[in-house]
């Protein structure tokens, strides 16, 4: 069942959370469109979880603003802003049912209760939790349960989904399973979704745009394609994409004061390659080989079809990466250079 939920831009100015003197967010601006499926991406520590809870209003920010819609929030109550927090831990009430934990958000703003079991019972059973209402999360999976966490969100109707890495509890093939859900949930309702996570496959396959941080800053925002394309710097460039990009040092390849970067898929095992590598590992997974090396000090991966001829460990080979796949950073700044 389709919800017609309102929805809001988000808008971010100069956002910034101090802990103690530590800088948790540092002067974030960012806009989230009307039913855009945001990605906020990093590594553990990098302020992606405090910069979620300043938007649902869980941490008061040191400095800034945020805007849901035209209205500034900051002074808002969490349960007037209009947003619903998912989060990794699930949160369910072990001692209530199902439906009881789904219906809780309406209990507390007074629903009637009829109005509340039907709204309860359409949240549960588009998420496929129909037959489910009278258990207590105890008696679920994991994959359930946190289903349930998101009918409870889906059932207040908010403007905006804040969701603080829902998946990370879940095992691989449960993971799939639910990012494809939630997609297809995204897509029913056409609302606003912020979405947390360290797992660059779910922000390169769930969000419409992606917004990398490090160190309490956003390094950089654009669609998943223009983030592996187009890294704005040599973190970026290590950080999204699998293996990660292999950066060589300056003059090894091209010449130049620059270091040089290269996708593992963009880099082929050739006699006539102008580098010479050890190899130090060889990965067969079945669809591709991964061969792992060194040149010089630097580690590299190369990509090669599945049933190439697979080099031996200590063998020295040589590569070769066509200049179009090649990408420039600044040795000192390691911020991407367009030449």
């Amino acid at each position: 069942m389709a919800y017609p939920l309102p929805v809001a831009n988000v808008r971010l100015k100069n956002l910034t959370k101090q802990f103690d003197g530590v800088t948790a967010v540092d002067g974030v601006d960012l806009d989230v469109a009307d039913r855009e499926f945001m990605i906020l991406l990093g590594p553990s520590g990098c302020g992606k979880s405090t910069l979620l809870r300043m938007i649902a209003g869980l941490e008061d920010p040191t400095e800034g603003e945020v805007y849901i819609g035209e209205t500034m929030v900051n002074d808002v109550l969490p349960k007037d802003r209009d947003v619903a927090m998912v989060f990794q831990s699930y949160a369910l009430y072990p001692h209530k049912t199902v439906q009881a934990n789904i219906e809780f958000p309406l209990k507390v703003r007074k629903v009637d209760k009829v109005e509340r079991a039907k709204s309860a019972l359409a949240a549960a059973e588009s998420l496929g939790l129909g037959e489910y209402m009278s258990r207590k999360p105890g008696a679920l999976s994991g994959g359930q349960r946190q289903r349930v966490a998101l009918a409870r969100a889906i059932v207040r109707k908010p403007a905006v989904f804040c969701m603080d890495e829902p998946l990370s509890n879940l095992d691989a093939k449960l993971r799939g399973e639910t990012r494809a859900e939630l997609i297809a949930l995204h897509q029913r309702l056409e609302s606003t979704f912020i979405y947390v996570t360290h797992d660059q496959v779910e922000a390169m396959t769930m969000g419409n745009r992606i917004a990398v941080m490090s160190r309490g800053k956003i390094e950089q925002v654009g669609t998943p394609q223009d983030v592996y394309d187009r890294p704005a710097s040599v973190f970026i460039a290590q950080f999204v994409g699998t293996p990660p990009m292999n950066i060589l040092p300056a003059g090894s390849i091209e010449t130049g004061k620059h270091l040089v970067g290269v996708r593992p898929e963009h880099v082929h095992i050739s006699p006539e390659g102008s580098l010479a590598m050890t190899v130090t590992l060889v990965e067969q997974l079945g669809h591709e080989l991964l061969v792992t090396g060194r040149v010089g000090e630097r580690r590299v991966v190369v990509r090669q079809p599945a049933h190439s001829v697979v080099p031996e460990i200590g063998a020295e080979v040589r590569i070769v990466a066509d200049a179009a796949d090649l990408h420039r950073f600044d040795p000192v700044t390691e911020l991407r250079i367009d030449i």
